[in-house]
C-alpha cells in the first residue's frame, strides 16, 4: 500500500484517482510548519505540493521512504531538485495542464487592454459617468505578434484569428510548415517589433529572452504598440517599459508576471495605461483540477509501472556504465550549449557520433544530456533528461546517433553536429586521463580548449600581429585572458582563435574587436553553470 501526502490546497476532484485506487491511501495535511513536516515525511511514498510548501534539502534528507515529489503546477522553485535527485527521488510537474487557462487569461488581458475595461470600471464604480476618456481600439485587422509559439502561443493564435487579426509568430523552432498549419506568418523578433500592433509573450525565461523587450526593442516598435505578458517576469525590462509608456511609444501594457514577484514597481502600478494581475494565468478551477489529475495519474504510473512522463530530473544511474562514462556527462551538456551557439539558430538536424571506447557503452543517458544542452538554450529548465526526446519529436527535429570503433586519436571521442539549411556547427571533445575534459574540434578547426564559463570565438585572416591586436583590445577593456588557442586551414588563409576569459565580454569590447583589420567575426560563447549535469 502506497501512502501519499498532500500539504497544500489542491482540488479534491483532482485527487480522486489516487483516493479511489486500491493500492493507495492519501492524506491531506495543509498548513504544517517545517518541523511538523520533517517529523512525519518518513512515512510517505509520494508528496504532492503547490507553491506554499518548501521542499528543502533538510526535509528530503528525512524522507526515507519518499519516491516521488509532485508539483501540482509548472514551476519547481520551492523544491530542492538537486537534493531530490541525489537521494533518488523523482520530481514531477504538470507542464501542459494550465495551457487553456493561460491562453484565456491572455485574451482577457488583451480585450481589457484595448478597451480600458478595468480603468472604466473604476471610474464608473466611483459614481462618475465618463464615456469620452475610454475610447478603445478594435482587434479586427490589427496585427498580433506572438513571441513564443509553444502550446500556449499556438492556442492564443487560434483564438486571435477569430477576431480577424493578422498574426505574426516567432519561435526558434517554428517551421514554415507548422506556421502554415496554424494560419499565421512566420516572422523574426525584429519583424514583430516593426509590424505588430499588439505583442504577447509566451516564451520561457532564458539567456536569450531575459530583457528581450528592452530599450532597443522598444525603439523598433510602432508608436502606440501594446504589450501583454503572461509568461515570465524578466522578459520585459520594466524600467524600459515605463520610459516607453511615459513617452507614448507604448500605448499600454497588461502584465500578469513581474521581475521581482510579489513586488511590483510602483510606477507600473500607478500608470493609467497599465493593467496588472497577480500571476493569475493558471488560476482557474479547471486548471487546478487538471494539474492535480495529471500528477495523481503519474504518481500511480511511476510507483506501479515505473512509467515516467513529466519528470524534471532522473533517478540515479548505477553500475559499471556509470563509472565508465560519468566524466563525459558535464562535457556532453557543455558541447550541446556550445554547438547551438555556434549555429546561432535552432537546429533542423542533430548528429551525435561516439568513437573509441565510448562506442561500446550504453550512451543513452549521455545522448540525452547532450540533447538537453542543445535544447536548454531555448527551452531553459523546461527540458530535462526524461522529456528531451519528446521535445525533439514535438519540434520535428530528427537526430542520429552513430557509433564508430575508430578512436579518432583518443581513447574515447564524441562529436556533435548541428545543421540548419546550409549551415553546420561541429564540436568534438574528449576526456584526457589526468587532464580532464577538452574541446578538441570547433567546426573544421583542431583546438585544445578546456570548457570554461566564458569563451570568445574569433574568425580572422591568418596575418601577422592578429593575436597581439586582440590581446591589446581586451587589455584596454580590463578583460584578462586565461588561455588562447589558435587554428588555421592554411598559411595566410582562414583562421580562428578561441580564448577563455575571466569574465564576460561586453558589447563595447566586442565593437572594438570588430574594428580590427582582418577580423571576420567575434562571438561570445557562454556555458551556463551546471551544478550537476547528470543525476549521480
Amino acid at each position: 500500500m502506497y501512502k501519499v501526502l498532500v500539504t497544500d490546497s489542491i482540488s479534491d476532484e483532482g485527487l480522486v484517482t489516487i483516493a479511489e485506487h486500491p493500492n493507495f491511501t492519501i492524506e491531506k495535511q495543509v498548513g504544517l510548519n517545517p518541523g511538523q513536516l520533517i517529523e512525519i515525511i518518513g512515512q510517505y511514498d509520494a508528496l504532492i505540493v503547490r507553491s506554499q510548501t518548501q521542499v528543502t534539502g533538510e526535509l528530503i534528507e528525512h524522507a526515507s521512504q519518499l519516491k516521488v515529489i509532485a508539483r501540482a503546477g509548472v514551476g519547481v522553485d520551492n523544491i530542492d531538485v538537486n537534493a531530490a535527485t541525489k537521494k533518488g527521488i523523482i520530481v514531477i510537474n504538470a507542464p501542459g495542464a494550465n495551457t487553456i487557462a493561460a491562453t484565456e487569461h491572455t485574451l482577457a488581458l488583451m480585450l481589457s487592454l484595448v478597451r480600458s475595461i478595468p480603468q472604466a470600471h473604476k471610474v464608473t464604480a466611483s459614481g462618475k459617468w465618463d464615456r469620452n476618456s475610454f475610447k478603445g481600439i478594435e482587434l479586427y485587422k490589427k496585427t498580433l505578434g506572438i513571441i513564443g509559439m509553444g502550446k500556449i502561443g499556438a492556442e492564443v493564435a487560434k483564438r486571435a484569428k477569430s477576431f480577424g487579426m493578422d498574426i505574426l509568430g516567432f519561435d526558434p523552432y517554428l517551421t514554415a510548415e507548422r506556421a502554415n498549419k496554424l494560419g499565421i506568418k512566420k516572422a523574426t523578433v525584429d519583424e514583430i517589433a516593426h509590424e505588430a500592433d499588439i505583442i504577447t509573450l509566451h516564451t520561457p525565461l532564458t539567456n536569450d529572452t531575459r530583457n528581450l523587450v528592452n530599450e532597443e526593442f522598444l525603439r523598433k516598435t510602432k508608436k502606440g504598440v501594446r504589450f501583454i505578458n503572461c509568461a515570465r517576469g524578466g522578459i520585459i525590462d520594466e524600467g524600459a517599459l515605463i520610459k516607453a509608456l511615459e513617452s507614448g511609444q507604448v500605448a499600454g501594457a497588461a502584465l500578469d508576471v513581474f521581475e521581482k514577484e510579489p513586488y511590483i514597481d510602483p510606477e507600473l502600478l500607478s500608470h493609467p495605461n497599465v493593467i496588472v494581475t497577480p500571476h493569475l494565468a493558471a488560476s482557474t478551477v479547471e486548471a487546478q483540477e487538471k494539474v492535480a489529475l495529471e500528477v495523481s495519474g503519474e504518481i500511480i504510473d511511476i510507483l506501479e509501472t515505473q512509467t515516467i512522463r513529466n519528470a524534471v530530473n532522473m533517478p540515479p544511474i548505477t553500475g559499471e556504465a556509470q563509472k565508465k562514462i560519468k566524466s563525459f556527462f558535464l562535457l556532453g551538456e557543455q558541447m550541446g550549449q556550445l554547438a547551438v551557439q555556434l549555429l546561432k539558430e535552432a537546429p533542423e538536424k542533430i548528429e551525435v557520433t561516439y568513437s573509441g571506447d565510448l562506442a561500446a557503452e550504453d550512451t543513452d543517458l549521455l545522448t540525452r544530456t547532450i540533447l538537453r544542452g542543445i535544447l536548454s538554450w531555448h527551452f531553459s529548465d523546461s527540458v530535462n533528461l526524461i522529456n528531451v526526446f519528446h521535445l525533439l519529436k514535438e519540434q520535428g527535429i530528427p537526430y542520429l546517433v552513430q557509433n564508430n570503433d575508430a578512436s579518432k586519436g583518443f581513447a574515447s571521442y564524441l562529436e556533435l553536429s548541428l545543421t540548419r539549411g546550409k549551415d553546420t556547427a561541429r564540436v568534438g571533445a574528449t576526456v584526457l586521463e589526468g587532464y580532464g575534459a577538452r574541446i578538441v574540434k570547433l567546426n573544421d578547426y583542431q583546438v585544445d580548449v578546456k570548457p570554461q564559463e566564458h569563451l570568445l570565438y574569433i574568425k580572422h585572416t591568418d596575418i601577422p600581429g592578429m593575436i597581439g591586436k586582440v590581446g591589446s583590445v581586451l587589455g584596454e577593456h580590463n578583460i584578462n585572458i586565461a588561455t588562447m588557442q589558435v587554428g588555421r586551414a592554411e598559411i595566410g588563409g582562414d583562421a580562428i582563435m578561441v580564448l577563455t576569459l575571466d569574465k564576460k565580454v561586453d558589447d563595447t569590447a566586442i565593437r572594438s574587436l570588430e574594428l580590427i583589420n582582418g577580423l571576420k567575426g567575434v562571438q561570445v560563447l557562454d556555458i551556463t553553470a551546471i551544478e550537476t549535469a547528470a543525476p549521480f
